[in-house]
C-alpha cells in the first residue's frame, strides 16, 4: 500500500481531473495542449502535496498551479495558440440556450484574447470574485476589471453579428 500523499493525491486527481481539464481547455482551447497543461500542473502538484494540503484552499491553489501552467505554456515560442481550435464537450449547455446559441457562445469564448479568455473563465465561468482572480493570475484587481470590461464587449459584439446573420 502507497504512502498517505499517494493515496490522498489519488484520491484528489480522480475527482478533480475533469474540472480542471475544462478549466485548461477553456483557457488554452486545445483539447491536446489542455492535457499537457494539466499533466504538468499535477505533476508540481505531487511533489508539494503537503503543502498543497495545508493550504487554506487547496480548490485555490490547484487553480492556481492549472493556470500558471498555462502562463508556462504561452510563453513557450514553439507552442503559441494557433486559430482554428475543435471544440470538445467541456461543459453542459449553457441553461436556457439552443445548441446553436450555445455553439456560437463557445466560439466567441475561443475567439478571445488569451487574457481576456483567462479573465472570462475564471469569473464568469468559475464564479470568482474580482480579487480572487486577480490573485490566481497574478495582476492587479484593475486589470482584471478592465480585461472583463473588454472581453464581455467583444463577446456580445460578436455574438449580436451571429445573431443578425441567423435573423437572415
Amino acid at each position: 500500500m502507497g504512502d498517505v500523499r499517494d493515496v490522498e493525491f489519488t484520491a484528489f486527481v480522480a475527482s478533480q481531473r475533469p474540472r480542471l481539464f475544462r478549466l485548461a481547455y477553456l483557457l488554452a482551447g486545445n483539447e491536446h495542449l489542455a492535457e499537457d497543461i494539466v499533466q504538468r500542473a499535477l505533476v508540481k502538484l505531487y511533489g508539494s502535496w503537503k503543502r498543497v494540503r495545508r493550504a487554506n484552499s487547496v480548490e485555490a491553489y490547484v487553480r492556481r498551479a492549472v493556470v500558471n501552467s498555462h502562463l508556462d505554456e504561452g510563453s513557450r515560442p514553439w507552442r503559441r495558440e494557433r486559430p482554428g481550435i475543435e471544440l470538445i464537450d467541456v461543459a453542459e449547455e449553457p441553461v436556457g440556450l439552443s445548441v446553436e446559441d450555445s455553439d456560437a457562445l463557445w466560439a466567441a469564448l475561443r475567439a478571445l484574447p488569451v487574457r481576456q479568455r483567462r479573465v472570462v473563465v475564471l469569473r464568469h465561468y468559475w464564479g470568482l470574485s474580482v480579487e480572487e482572480t486577480a490573485a490566481d493570475l497574478g495582476v492587479r484587481p484593475g486589470t482584471v476589471k478592465s480585461q472583463t470590461s473588454a472581453a464581455l464587449q467583444t463577446l456580445r459584439a460578436r455574438l449580436l453579428v451571429t445573431i443578425r446573420e441567423g435573423d437572415q
